[in-house]
């Protein structure tokens, strides 16, 4: 009676130290599975949903005290079993069998509903477990505030004696993530697809926001109030309309088209969301996360005067991460960048970069400021340009055949050879 009566306490011990183990397994886990979506709800939504957004505001602080909480409550509750089985033998004699079995009873139970089933459930609704465990977390990691310089100084001094020639990780080099896309898969078609996708991406990181952006003349711009028959009489395949100010000109929001799926009969400016404003020296990269950390669809590309150049949006970018069409005349006009006419004669769009068409025909470029072939014909021209005006740049000599009514133009390249080039 005396030994059941002494397990009851060893078993009732282990249990809470199994609650407190799953409660910090699943704060981890929910916390860490947070969306930025469901963050920006929570610091938004009552105490216990704001406490759990400011945790997450310093995750190396959260992680440490979580797994250090969890630790300390694992360490107690492998000492409580092993006392609890140490007891055990010591009643049963010689009998090994319970004591093997209460002791491989005891780690399963740990691993199972300290670590698995809290985990799993946990990441089933993040937001509503992050909610519930976030105050008393909070005080948790609290409590191990004084503890952390001590663990973080115990961590430097054992890299530095356990590896005192440990150097950081370079960053990995396209080249390094297409040798691991190809030992990783065996079907060549998928190994391009992945190869064009990744240089896109890193590339991001290298292109200027006015590369990419839509200049402002291809949208359609509003005062508010907005309404259904004013968008009627001037009916246009946009995906974004824009709303400006009253007495100026400048881009205040824009409205997603594909977005409204209630149409109004007025004030349809209420369907707008603010856009962000972004330097058009900016990279594509930076653009993308000023979008995604402030939940917009839409940057305006501005000047060095402030004065709205092009739209960015998001799904433009990923469009052109994403899709086969790599081109600007691809993407606004629905016409390929490039169409062979001759041998040394090509049609081309006023939005084809300079930097495609480099790469198109392996050539050096002069030294501009523009990213645009119609931006290098307008410099040259020191005008718009007009049906029939010709110039000549770099090793190229500029037709224009087309002009639409939003200043886009259709040209016609020829390629100068050595003999014709200017010096």
């Amino acid at each position: 009676m005396s030994l059941l009566w002494d397990l009851v306490h060893w078993l009732f011990a282990m249990a809470v130290m199994i609650g407190l183990s799953s409660y910090f397994s699943a704060s981890e886990a929910a916390l860490f599975c947070l969306r930025w979506q469901d963050r920006q709800r929570l610091a938004g939504g009552n105490r216990a949903q704001r406490t759990a957004s400011r945790l997450l505001e310093s995750p190396d602080r959260l992680l440490s005290g979580v797994l250090f909480c969890n630790l300390t409550v694992n360490i107690g509750y492998f000492a409580t079993a092993s006392a609890a089985g140490l007891r055990m033998k010591q009643a049963a004699g010689d009998r090994e069998l319970p004591v093997l079995i209460f002791t491989l009873g005891s780690i399963l139970a740990l691993i199972f509903f300290g670590e698995l089933l809290p985990k799993s459930l946990a990441v089933l609704r993040p937001a509503l477990v992050a909610s519930w465990v976030s105050v008393p977390l909070a005080g948790f990691v609290r409590l191990v505030d004084p503890v952390m310089p001590l663990l973080r100084t115990v961590n430097l001094l054992s890299r530095r004696l356990l590896w005192p020639a440990f150097t950081a990780e370079p960053y990995l080099e396209i080249v390094d993530l297409e040798r691991a896309i190809e030992l990783s898969t065996s079907d060549t078609q998928l190994v391009k697809q992945e190869k064009k996708v990744l240089q896109a991406i890193v590339t991001l990181s290298d292109i200027r926001a006015e590369e990419w952006m839509r200049p402002r003349s291809q949208f359609r711009t509003y005062r508010a109030p907005v309404s259904l028959k004013q968008l009627q009489s001037q009916m246009t395949t946009d995906d974004l309309l824009l709303v400006i100010e009253d007495d100026q000109h400048e881009v205040l929001a824009a409205i997603d088209l594909r977005n409204v799926w209630r149409p109004r009969e007025d004030q349809w400016e209420l369907e707008a969301e603010p856009v962000l404003y972004a330097p058009w020296c900016a990279s594509v990269a930076d653009v993308l996360q000023m979008l995604v950390g402030h939940q917009r669809e839409t940057a305006a590309i501005v000047n060095e005067l402030g004065e709205t150049r092009g739209l960015l949006t998001r799904a433009d970018i990923l469009e052109t991460v994403f899709s086969d069409r790599d081109g600007r005349s691809e993407r606004f006009l629905n016409r390929d960048a490039f169409r062979p006419l001759s041998d040394q004669r090509w049609q081309i769009t006023s939005l084809t970069t300079l930097r495609r068409l480099a790469r198109e025909f392996d050539v050096e470029l002069p030294a501009t400021r523009n990213v645009t072939v119609g931006g290098v014909v307008q410099e040259v021209l020191g005008r718009s340009p007009e049906i029939g005006d010709t110039c000549e740049w770099g090793p190229f000599q500029f037709r224009v055949t087309e002009c639409d009514e939003s200043g886009n133009q259709i040209l016609q390249l020829q390629q100068l050879g050595p003999e014709d080039t200017p010096p």
